[in-house]
């Protein structure tokens, strides 16, 4: 009897053992799940499991990006079906909602361990990421060109490999390097990296592939100098999967070779994010650009001054109506493919400078009506610039945020402005009130006060 007992009570501290295991490392044991290549080709759709970031996935002006879901999309297109996204919060609960069922694919980095392969079967291009250090382009003895040159120097990171990484070289040094490792929520990788461009601080250390598509929105930064070893990771399919795992490698395999990949690694990690500008006529002339007729004309449908939709203009193509932005905006007015076709651009007519202001407006009164609750005009304006840099889902989102943190909603400036650069941050699009995600505010925030300063000039100069 007592030893029936005694078992009892091994056995039992045995599961709380293994279970707690398991809640460590995200990997729960589960029932297999009947689904392979065959019923995915079957049901016609792939259910893809990333995560909201930079470099994976985010809406940007109503249209879904990342480098993670187009690769995953022309994956879906490569087997004939419809691709379905859904996203976790971290990447733990990536590989809990895949062997729950809940996806096909994690279409994501995921660092490649023995524990993993217990579960999961590890398919696709094997990326090798490493840790490098972030710090400002000048010359070159200015420059830390040794890891050994980092003692007595201050360096950030955020919790996890980069901070880690840090510890380990600190330890392998004798000490010396001054860590800064920033816990809280309110302050990102990519904050980071902005303060190092922007002369704040000096040195921080993250992920290759962060720093690479960073380095596009801020050219002044050196990222070359590597700092910890290499990871291998991959894309990862449940152990009951090895059709669907074949499929990717064989894609893979001729893929990494394709147009569409070198499209969209350049579009994410080459082409630069911003339009460099620079007068293109006097404005002393009473002149703004080739286009004030067509500005005239158009304005007026829409209830603005001309010049501010001079402004609009200007701020996004620099008055260029051959400019392509990196994520596909075309035109004088910069508007996305499937805008200017719902808007009613032609179709080889997106540069045309009357039809690209002409889709614009129609646009933007679109937004005037969906915003047509903010009782104040002017006011209204600026949520409808934010959305047309933006996308409307995220201003609303912004708007949402800063009526739950009890500010006005139907203010931009310093109220809802706010809450756009808070949606680059976990804590806040992950809230429940957010329905679209993450997404880099600090462009719009950027882009609202650029053309309403920029407005202001012009009605100073040109007096009509």
């Amino acid at each position: 009897m007592k030893q029936g007992i005694l078992l009892i009570i091994i056995g039992t501290l045995f599961s709380l053992f293994m279970g707690a295991c398991q809640k460590r490392t995200g990997l729960t044991s589960h029932t297999p799940i009947e689904r392979d290549l065959p019923q995915i080709e079957d049901s016609g759709k792939l259910v893809v499991l990333t995560t909201y970031s930079s470099t994976t996935y985010f809406e940007y002006r109503g249209e879904s990006m990342g480098f993670q879901y187009e690769l995953a999309k022309q994956f879906a297109d490569y087997l004939g079906v419809e691709l379905e996204v859904k996203v976790a919060k971290n990447t733990r609960e990536l590989t809990q909602m895949l062997l729950a069922g809940e996806g096909d694919l994690i279409a994501y980095n995921l660092p490649i361990t023995l524990r993993g392969k217990d579960s999961l079967l590890y398919c696709g291009e094997e990326v090798i990421s490493h840790q490098v250090l972030v710090q400002r382009r000048g010359r070159k003895q200015q420059r830390i060109s040794d890891v050994t040159e980092l003692i007595g120097k201050e360096v950030y990171a955020k919790p996890g490999r980069s901070s880690q990484r840090l510890y380990n070289l600190n330890r392998e040094l004798g000490g010396g390097i001054v860590i800064h490792k920033m816990e809280a929520d309110s302050i990102t990788e990519e904050d980071l990296i902005a303060l190092v461009s922007l002369g704040e601080i000096d040195y921080m250390v993250c992920d290759n592939e962060v720093a690479r598509l960073n380095k596009t929105y801020y050219p002044n930064l050196h990222i070359q100098l590597q700092v910890g070893l290499d990871q291998r990771s991959a894309w990862a399919v449940r152990k009951e999967e090895p059709l669907l795992a074949e499929a990717v490698n064989q894609w893979q395999k001729r893929h990494t070779t394709s147009l569409a990949y070198k499209a969209s690694m350049k579009r994410y990690f080459e082409l630069a994010k911003s339009i460099p500008h620079g007068y293109i006529l006097s404005i002393q002339d009473g002149k703004i650009s080739h286009y004030d007729q067509l500005f005239k004309q158009y304005a007026d449908s829409i209830g603005w001054d001309w010049k501010l939709l001079a402004s609009l203009a200007y701020t996004e193509s620099n008055f260029d109506t051959t400019a392509i932005s990196w994520a596909g905006a075309k035109g004088l007015m910069q508007l996305m493919p499937n805008t200017a076709r719902v808007m009613g651009v032609p179709p080889g007519k997106e540069q045309n400078p009357e039809e690209s202001i002409k889709a614009a407006c129609k646009y933007i009164a679109a937004m005037n009506r969906s915003f047509r609750k903010i009782e104040n005009p002017d006011e209204r304006i600026n949520f409808i610039l934010a959305a047309y840099n933006a996308g409307i889902g995220h201003v609303y989102d912004a708007m949402a945020l800063a009526e739950k943190y009890g500010k006005d909603k139907q203010i931009w400036k310093d109220n809802v402005e706010d809450y756009i650069l808070l949606k680059s941050k976990p804590e806040y699009f992950n809230d429940p009130v957010c329905r679209n995600g993450y997404f880099r505010g600090i462009e719009t925030y950027n882009f609202v006060r650029e053309i309403r300063g920029r407005h202001k000039i012009y009605c100073e100069k040109i007096k009509e």
